[in-house]
């Protein structure tokens, strides 16, 4: 492992199964993991604006996964258990005890694998605008088709489908013609971003979910294009005890609905 320090945060790289995952960690007090979602900009991109809102209260470790720019690997397809390794290595490297897991999207499935696959290592765990399985939704089966076809076609349009779906008509409006164009290259879709797109086609984790023992959150996004809010509803039916919330927002509730967002994880993580 090496290590360096920008500026607050402390960077770090650990080693599994081939691939160099790199990782962050910033802020004092319990663990906070965020698991960020498609996309080779990773955890950067995802949480870059958001983390620093919990590093008050908590030391919150930001992973990037094979597929980002941040992570090197052999550049094999990539599976839920694959990536769900990644992050209990970062885990055990980077925290003493147990952790609050939060998963975003296609980090909501790896989250819950880990949880299922560690239940040591995992005290709490925040699922939020994730789902269960690709193959039989065929909305899912077709949204993330149509990205990976698009991603290798039109670039352009790719960019432009993920922001329509990302975002809410109503947040999309709010912010105007300009905000919206600058939204488009945001996730470029570049080789890593299409591993992720292909692994999306290809969820499963519905066999993880009995063995989640972790106090459970799943939180849902009422106007979520991308994972309609039913996924996350069939998710908190699926694990036993969970509670369940939902945010009037669309995919990418955090940047929509940030101070919603950021107080409904700290109310669940820093309850007794």
């Amino acid at each position: 492992m090496s290590t360096t320090s920008v500026l607050a945060a402390t960077s770090a790289t650990v080693t599994v199964g081939g691939a160099r995952v790199h990782y962050e960690s910033a802020g004092s007090g319990p663990a906070l993991v965020l698991v960020h979602g498609t996309g080779s900009g990773g955890a950067a991109v995802n949480w870059g604006r958001t983390a620093p809102r919990f590093t008050a209260d908590h030391t919150v470790i930001t992973p990037d996964l094979s597929g980002t720019e941040a992570t090197t690997d052999d550049g094999a397809p990539l599976t839920v258990d694959g990536l769900a390794a990644q992050v209990i290595a970062v885990i055990e490297d980077a925290a003493d005890g147990p952790v609050d897991l939060l998963g975003f999207s296609m980090g909501a499935p790896v989250s819950a694998a880990v949880a299922a696959l560690r239940p040591d290592l995992v005290r709490r765990l925040i699922l939020v605008a994730g789902w269960a399985h690709t193959e039989g939704d065929e909305y899912l089966r077709n949204l993330f088709t149509l990205w990976g076809q698009l991603g290798a076609s039109d670039p352009a349009a790719f960019g432009r489908a993920v922001a329509m779906t990302g975002f809410s008509r109503g947040f999309l409006n709010a912010i105007g013609r300009e905000q919206v164009e600058l939204l488009i290259p945001n996730m470029p879709p570049t080789p890593g971003t299409l591993r992720h797109v292909d692994l999306d086609t290809r969820i499963d984790i519905r066999h993880h979910l009995p063995r989640i023992q972790a106090r459970t959150l799943v939180v849902g996004c009422v106007q979520d294009i991308t994972i309609p809010v039913e996924n996350s509803r069939a998710l908190h039916t699926a694990i036993a005890d969970s509670t369940y919330a939902e945010i009037d927002a669309g995919h990418v509730a955090f940047f929509e609905k940030e101070d919603e967002f950021v107080e409904l994880v700290h109310e669940f993580t820093l309850a007794p």
